[in-house]
């Protein structure tokens, strides 16, 4: 037997699995059938909530969008957020039909010409990743006789810490090297952009509060460093994210609320701020993560060698990152339950796999469940981010996982 994560705050304890205040079939109805996602808006409001308590006044929110671009969820994050995030041209245009431009801000490498220029006619804001993008960028502006919005995306000179993904301290296809922001910045001026100061994000996935509040202080250090060493002061800097949340057995959350205090602190004492400059924490997974839930249906039972599988109408072209085929090396167990029966005592050993013809299509590995019968209910949870647009939908030709965002109780 092997051990799973932690159910979230939201959905442990209970005996039957409930949603926004629905069980799991009331929503299996709504979807229509199984697979489904589904998304609990009260919950991403309290999370939404709790945030803003905790960060300083002058710290906007900004929501990443590739975490879950699904069009409802986009649509009620605007209304709750300050800002989106987005990384593609698709994504741009999505965004824009829930927020102005001006409250956008467009990251990535490759930008194509054709994605630069519906950004700077939008109003959206470049974090540029490169001189030559910067270049283009200008050469589309003085083209179109339209002002580009452009910030710096800087590589930073250090990382964050236990992240997951760390994306700063090395070579990086991201961002400009922090030596090279300073002539960057100048140049823009000069040209007559809008700049619009400096985007840093230096890791993700990261659950040690300690080091999350030491790269933003780093943050904030090197913003100073550069903004001296150009000789002038950023408007605004987004000081990236990196808040994780728990997916394995042994992670704890992070605590939001001495990240806000310790923020405040290194803000009040910033030089940046007394100049009015702006801030922004961009997070995409710490929303919206851990209010998801994945609900397959148990289409067979068989044991095989003495080991139980319980074979789903799921798998991991829905939810890559469950089957841990998603970036981890070690394959670990997100935490799993039968839907109507969450208390139940665990009598056997198990492993969820999906109906794939692959032996990589196990979405949970030999955990202990009460029985499980075909037509039971099995909620992945932790499923709100990198979930269905992450995965492989159109692997084997099966059918995509529907979707829901769930409010309190529809009529």
């Amino acid at each position: 037997m092997k051990p799973m994560g932690p159910i979230p705050p939201d959905y442990a304890g209970r005996r039957v699995l409930t949603i926004a205040g629905m069980d799991a079939d009331y929503w299996i109805d709504r979807a229509g059938d199984t697979p489904a996602f589904i998304y609990d808006m009260p919950a991403i409001d309290r999370r939404v909530a709790r945030l803003r308590a905790a960060l300083p006044e002058s710290v906007g929110i900004h929501y990443a969008i590739k975490a879950n671009p699904y069009p409802p969820l986009v649509r009620a994050m605007a209304g709750l957020v300050d800002g989106l995030d987005v990384a593609s041209g698709g994504e741009m245009a999505l965004a824009l039909e829930a927020k102005p431009g001006r409250a956008i801000s467009f990251a990535g490498p490759g930008k194509r010409d054709d994605e630069l220029e519906a950004a700077i006619r939008a109003g959206v804001t470049l974090n540029l990743e490169s001189t030559g993008e910067a270049a283009r960028a200008l050469a589309i502006g003085e083209r179109t006789g339209v002002v580009p919005r452009l910030a710096v995306r800087v590589n930073p000179d250090f990382e964050l810490r236990g992240s997951g993904m760390k994306m700063g301290g090395r070579a990086s296809q991201f961002g400009v090297d922090a030596a090279d922001v300073p002539a960057l910045v100048r140049m823009l001026v000069e040209r007559g952009a809008d700049w619009r100061g400096f985007h840093i994000f230096a890791g993700s996935q990261s659950l040690d509060t300690a080091a999350i509040i030491e790269t933003q202080a780093a943050t904030l250090a090197l913003a100073e460093r550069l903004a001296w060493a150009a000789g002038h002061m950023p408007p605004f800097v987004n000081l990236g994210g990196g808040f994780g949340i728990p997916y394995f057995p042994g992670d704890e959350p992070v605590d939001v609320e001495a990240i806000g205090t310790a923020l405040r602190h290194a803000i009040d004492t910033c030089p940046l701020t007394v100049s009015g400059c702006g801030y922004a924490v961009e997070l995409g997974r710490w929303l919206v993560g851990e209010a998801g839930v994945y609900l397959t249906r148990v289409v067979d039972r068989k044991v095989s060698q003495g080991e139980t599988f319980l074979v789903v109408d799921g798998g991991l072209h829905h939810q890559l990152a469950a089957s841990g085929n998603f970036g981890t090396v070690v394959r670990r167990n997100y935490p799993v339950a039968l839907a109507a029966n969450m208390d139940g005592e665990a009598v056997e050993t198990a492993s969820v796999v999906g109906c794939l013809c692959t032996p990589l299509d196990r979405l949970a590995d030999r955990i202990a469940l009460p029985r499980a019968e075909p037509g039971d209910i099995v909620a992945i949870f932790l499923a709100g981010a990198y979930g269905a647009t992450a995965s492989p939908s159109a692997f084997l030709g099966h059918t995509a996982a529907l979707e829901v965002l769930a409010r309190a109780h529809q009529p």
